[in-house]
């Protein structure tokens, strides 16, 4: 238990510093401009602290920022895709934080339903409340103490005296550099922005609630004689300027939909009846008997989320010129400065509230509003393997965000099989399984229905641009055809179906026993690939959320899932049938070696010392492995011109091209990837049907599902089971998956 609070004491003590004096945090700020950033400069050096990764998004390859991965809270509130749209955010952060324009533009984020916009406020609050407990991401305000310089009562509502509890902080978070007055702050932000970084802008005042107590110490001391008013009112004993963590309420307002209150409750606040007679201000109301409650006074200093802004439409228009004039209204003669970034969240149903009064032309009444908008879609995933991570966080506790080697750990990620324990009336716990490409299916799926097909070519299919998509280039063979080959410029990702259905259709799947058995293994406890895509297919039709025109579409794109799907069920069998007969991959890497070293005019390493790439070797695995020459190609095991030109364009060009992208001073030949290299992964891959009936005399698929005692297909089958458990499945989804894939190849077999 002790650990724990130790652990506690840690984490506070890391986060918090003491207060310190006005002067000293101008010090402070001078070796340390990031303290004093104005708001969506602080926004944005927030999102940059943490750095990019590489990713690809629709077929592109694109920088993300790794903030928006969460990486605060482990990922549990990650923004998964949309990468695009995060970049042309941050983008505009760069520019209103230069003041390069936007300034007085209102961040939009628009949407349909479960496309991350709620996950991206909460990753903000995560990020923001992370980095502000680090040395550069500490955020300061001032409090006060006007309980030494007068006997009346003023800030301090107790019996006066010296007292902690007679500090009291700013409610909104005012800038400490606010308290100087405007030319000498000018002059402290010209000497704090001779640096190399976006400059710093402080153009807020203090805010009332400060203001009231600078100006009972400016009366005291100047009514006491005072000469240095500034130095006498700011003392220590009056002023201390005190760092925060950033969370909703200090930094971050969020008004959520439920939220409710006239328009300026909403935004600033309330005055306070009962503070009002008590603080007996003689006739005016007092800013301290205001609640600062509002989302513009809890979001100051920073950050400002309106959620779900249809329900908030009122406001809009009030918050117009909250961006370019930094000002609003406590009430007729009180005003207040506001230095935050607005950002506001919405569904489509918004666009239908702004486009209420478009048929007027030029007297559209929400046309200023409109103008000040700037909007940044959210989609739905069009990537199979973000797709397929986001279904598996709803099924499970998984947070950590998938960053993959290359595509081809992405993609066994993607096919992976799932293990749940599901409560069952009957027998208390039980435990399901999804089968391997059964999460994968359902992501396919899913993805297919978000595309465009308008623009897919008449020789390819919606399953192949999702590929495309996913891993960016399509390999047919050993030809890989890169996504620049392709011009797509549908709308995808507008529509289709939300991963919330799928996600309640496998539940669904998951709650009762399929109507299957078998005498040895429980695989009425196992959801296959083909009743996820069913389940979900059956559904649309009555689902509310799809229109008949939509249901149509989508069913209609069911096949083309099935059949893909099917492919990789098959290759699995494939793959374990031929598991002890395919080519070694050490003899694959002597052959690309001794392909290099020829090309390059070079030597290999041997046991026996350097050597010159062996002619055999190499003809030997074209001839038998690669099945791509034969004798004539030859002469003796020398190369003709085609197989040199084979050499050099199918495998030292993909060696170049390996060699380019995991560049580094180290770089040999030894540590290429061969799988990497299409042609060779061709050949790693090249399993079908005619091997199998070529090596194993006497096998029969129609034997399968319950093979004869002694038969070539009872030790086939017994073997590729084997191999199948070690690929991922349960001996039950081994024998599903095996004899599927054997009930249609039984069908072609002769």
């Amino acid at each position: 238990m002790t650990d724990y609070i130790a652990a506690a004491d840690a984490e506070l003590s890391g986060a918090y510093e003491e207060p310190m004096s006005l002067d000293a945090y101008v010090e402070a700020a001078m070796e340390r401009p990031s303290i004093a950033s104005h708001a969506p400069k602080y926004l944005l050096e927030a999102i940059e602290s943490m750095g990019t990764r590489t990713v690809i998004e629709e077929g592109e390859t694109r920088d993300r920022y790794r903030f928006f991965d969460d990486p605060a809270n482990g990922g549990e509130h990650a923004v998964l895709g949309n990468t695009e749209t995060l970049n042309g955010f941050v983008d505009d952060l760069r520019t209103i934080a230069a003041d390069r324009g936007k300034r007085e533009k209102i961040i939009w984020f628009d949407g349909p339903t479960a496309t991350g916009k709620s996950e991206l406020k909460r990753c903000l609050i995560n990020g923001l409340r992370e980095y502000s407990k680090t040395d550069a991401g500490r955020r300061y305000t001032v409090e006060w103490n006007v309980t030494n310089a007068s006997e009346d009562r003023g800030l301090s509502y107790g019996d006066g005296g010296d007292r902690e509890d007679d500090w009291y902080e700013s409610p909104v978070q005012s800038h400490p550099l606010s308290v100087f007055p405007a030319g000498v702050r000018a002059s402290i932000l010209s000497d704090l922005n001779e640096g190399d970084h976006i400059p710093t802008r402080v153009e807020a005042d203090l805010d009332p609630f400060c203001r009231e107590a600078y100006d009972v110490l400016e009366e005291r001391y100047r009514r006491a004689g005072g000469r240095n008013l500034f130095s006498s009112i700011t003392d220590p004993r009056h002023l201390r300027v005190k760092n925060y963590v950033v969370d909703v309420g200090r930094g971050i307002g969020v008004l959520h939909s439920e939220d409710d209150g006239t328009p300026k409750e909403r935004l600033v606040g309330s005055w306070m009846p009962g503070m009002l007679r008590e603080l007996d201000s003689r006739g005016r109301k007092n800013p301290q008997a205001f609640s600062y409650d509002g989302v513009l006074s809890q979001g100051n200093g920073l950050l400002t989320v309106v959620e779900d802004a249809a329900q908030h439409a009122d406001l809009l228009r009030k918050l117009l010129n909250v961006p370019d004039e930094g000002r609003v209204k406590l009430d007729k003669g009180i005003g207040m400065d506001i230095d935050t970034q607005l950002l506001i969240i919405s569904n489509p149903d918004l666009d239908v509230e702004l486009d209420q009064y478009a048929d007027r032309n030029g007297r559209d009444p929400l046309k200023a509003l409109k103008r000040r908008l700037d909007k940044r879609r959210f989609g739905y995933l069009t990537n199979l393997s973000l797709e397929a991570e986001l279904l598996r966080r709803e099924l499970t506790s998984e947070t950590a965000v998938w960053e993959a080697e290359g595509y081809a750990d992405l993609e066994s990620r993607v096919r992976e099989g799932l293990s749940l324990s599901v409560r069952d009336d009957d027998t208390g716990v039980v435990e399901r399984e999804l089968a391997p490409h059964a999460v994968e299916a359902a992501a396919l799926y899913s993805v297919v229905t978000r595309l465009d097909g308008e623009d897919v070519p008449g020789n390819r299919s919606l399953v192949e641009k999702a590929l495309l998509f996913d891993q960016g280039y399509l390999q047919e063979g050993d030809e890989r055809i890169e996504a620049d080959a392709f011009a797509f410029d549908g709308d995808d990702g507008s529509h289709g179906i939300p991963v919330t259905y799928t996600r309640d259709v496998i539940a669904g799947l998951l709650q009762s026993d399929a109507d299957r058995e078998h005498p040895d293994l429980p695989v009425e406890r196992v959801v296959m690939p083909d009743d996820v895509l069913d389940a979900m297919a059956d559904g649309v039709a009555d689902a509310p959320v799809f229109s008949r025109a939509e249901a149509a579409e989508y069913e209609n794109r069911l096949a083309v899932v099935k059949s893909h799907v099917f492919d990789r069920q098959e290759a699995d069998v494939l793959d374990a049938l031929l598991a002890d007969k395919g080519v070694e991959e050490a003899t694959v890497a002597e052959y690309v070696e001794h392909v290099f070293a020829w090309a390059n005019d070079e030597r290999v390493s041997t046991d026996r010392g350097p050597a010159d790439p062996d002619p055999l070797l190499m003809k030997v695995f074209e001839t038998e492995h690669l099945g791509r020459f034969g004798e004539g190609a030859y002469d003796g095991a020398e190369p003709t011109e085609r197989v040199a030109e084979f050499r050099n364009e199918k495998v030292v060009t993909a060696i170049n091209r390996y060699a380019w992208e995991n560049r580094d001073e180290d770089f040999a030949i030894e540590d290429v990837d061969v799988s990497e290299i299409p042609v060779i992964r061709a050949v790693l891959d090249s399993h079908d049907w005619g091997d199998v009936a070529r090596l194993f005399e006497g096998f029969d698929p129609v034997q399968w599902a319950d093979p004869p005692s002694g038969t070539e297909t009872a030790r086939r089958k017994a073997d590729a089971l084997d191999h199948l458990r070690e690929m991922g499945y349960s001996p039950a989804s081994a024998e599903l998956t095996s004899r599927k894939v054997m009930r249609e190849v039984s069908y072609r077999w002769d």
